[in-house]
């Protein structure tokens, strides 16, 4: 390389960066710039003159000088090699080139290493054997951490999924619960509405008695206010003309006298409207509330299913929904199924499931553990009953000969058994029974047509503790 260049460092470097030229251009006073270093400094000082020798350039693009570009290129090129050691390695203490690797001391030696003291005895291979057996080495080392960072790549990309949903989830279910409490105002609302319409129309009507009652009394008052008066003039009046007139006074001013009457009942029945309001309004909600047994996790749900809003039912999607892997939603194993959100631990529990007379459905219990995909998942720890299809009938399921349109399932975890009947017939279909030692959660699977949990009409009681 150094052969290539004739030309001291400082002959290569530009007066105006004090670097090495970079493509150079070379005025006819015979100096030589960067190109763009050149243009910078006629544009700071508006004036076309050498930064060296301040003469005045009578060209606007001076032409490259390209003999000294190489000149300059060769010299970064050499510079580079000259940092970086070179292509060759050489042996520190004989000035040799490592063509050996020792196996006992794992390093690279020259072949006059090889025969000193210090590696007498030891084994070698070539530079490029050595290095290929520690490839492949290497690689078993780095096959496995490739597939966990695909692993990682695969969890990091659900998680993703999962972050973009949460904002999904909390926006529609924000949206749901302001529909919700809207329907509540709106209720209440038209309950105030109705409360006051009542409690104005009784004001009216019992202003209107008053009003009435208040009329008669002031003429029977001015009649009798016209009696007295017509009494107390003949009172004063001499004895004759009063002995000859009192007969005809008298009759009739004790006769038309009567006993003034109040009004009963005549004041607002404010009990009738206070008395226990917000219990009524309550007792009176539950015409427009429903209450759902069971409702159903859409976390768990395959993506093949859409849950509905309510949490109360679902029908297939299609096509599949894209929705977060998470650990707890079922994979194919489980196509088509979906778990009730809460589980039981102890008691009797009931639920009516609407399955409308479609084909390819069940409907059971599982435990808490079996959820998930494939290998937390099995067919033989869901207690089931079904019709339309025998695929899904290992372990403990039942097949129905025939169809109905509701199903009810009824959980007594004292007495380990899960009971399947038809309400609307009042008929047994299927009992298992089973000692459940974890939480049993609902379970529901249908394909091609939806299934809806039926709601329970909300009643309200009121208890009296007698006192000791």
């Amino acid at each position: 390389m150094a052969s290539k260049r004739s030309l001291p460092e400082e002959d290569l470097t530009c007066p105006v960066c004090f670097d090495i030229l970079k493509d150079p251009v070379l005025l006819l006073c015979s100096h030589s710039f960067c190109k763009d270093c050149l243009q910078k400094f006629w544009r700071e000082k508006k004036s076309k003159e050498c930064p060296v020798c301040r003469r005045q350039s009578s060209l606007d693009n001076p032409p490259l000088n390209l003999s000294l570009r190489n000149v300059c290129e060769s010299f970064l090129e050499e510079k580079s090699q000259r940092a970086s050691g070179g292509s060759e390695v050489l042996c520190s203490l004989h000035g040799e080139r490592l063509k050996l690797f020792c196996l006992e001391d794992k390093q690279p030696v020259c072949v006059v290493c090889q025969a000193s003291r210090k590696h007498s005895g030891h084994q070698f291979l070539p530079i490029d054997e050595a290095a290929l057996d520690y490839k492949e080495q290497l690689n078993a080392v780095l096959k496995p951490l490739q597939r966990k960072l695909k692993k990682f790549e695969r969890v990091k990309k659900t998680c993703d999924q999962t972050a973009s949903h949460i904002k999904v989830q909390a926006h529609q279910s924000e949206k749901q619960i302001k529909e919700e409490f809207e329907k509540l105002h709106q209720f209440l609302k038209d309950e105030e509405e109705a409360r006051i319409r009542a409690l104005k129309e009784e004001e009216e009507q019992k202003s209107l008695i008053m009003k009435e009652k208040i009329e008669e009394m002031s003429k029977e008052m001015s009649t009798l206010s016209d009696t007295i008066t017509a009494i107390e003039k003949q009172m004063v009046a001499e004895d004759i003309i009063f002995l000859q007139v009192w007969t005809f006074c008298f009759p009739s001013s004790t006769c038309s006298l009567q006993k003034p009457q109040g009004v009963s009942r005549a004041l607002t029945d404010v009990a009738k409207h206070l008395g226990n309001l917000m219990f009524r309004v309550w007792e009176k909600m539950k015409d427009i509330v429903q209450f759902t047994p069971v409702v159903l996790d859409p976390n768990t749900a395959h993506p093949s299913l859409i849950i509905s809003e309510d949490l109360s039912s679902f029908k297939e999607a299609y096509p599949t929904q894209t929705l977060p892997d998470n650990p707890e939603r079922f994979d194919l194993n489980a196509y088509g199924s979906v778990l009730g959100s809460e589980g039981f631990n102890s008691g009797s529990h009931y639920w009516d499931v609407e399955v409308g007379h479609r084909a390819y459905w069940c409907v059971g219990v599982t435990t808490e553990s079996n959820q998930g995909k494939r290998d937390t998942f099995s067919w033989e720890r869901v207690w089931r009953v079904g019709y339309g299809f025998g695929l899904h009938f290992s372990g403990p399921g039942h097949k129905l000969k025939q169809n109905l349109h509701t199903l009810r399932v009824h959980l007594d975890l004292d007495k380990g058994q899960v009971s399947f009947s038809d309400p609307l017939q009042n008929t047994h279909l299927h009992t298992f029974k089973h000692t459940f030692t974890e939480k049993v959660l609902p379970f529901f699977y249908s394909l091609r047509s939806p299934l809806s949990i039926l709601p329970l009409k909300p009643s309200v009681t009121i208890e009296q503790h007698r006192l000791c």
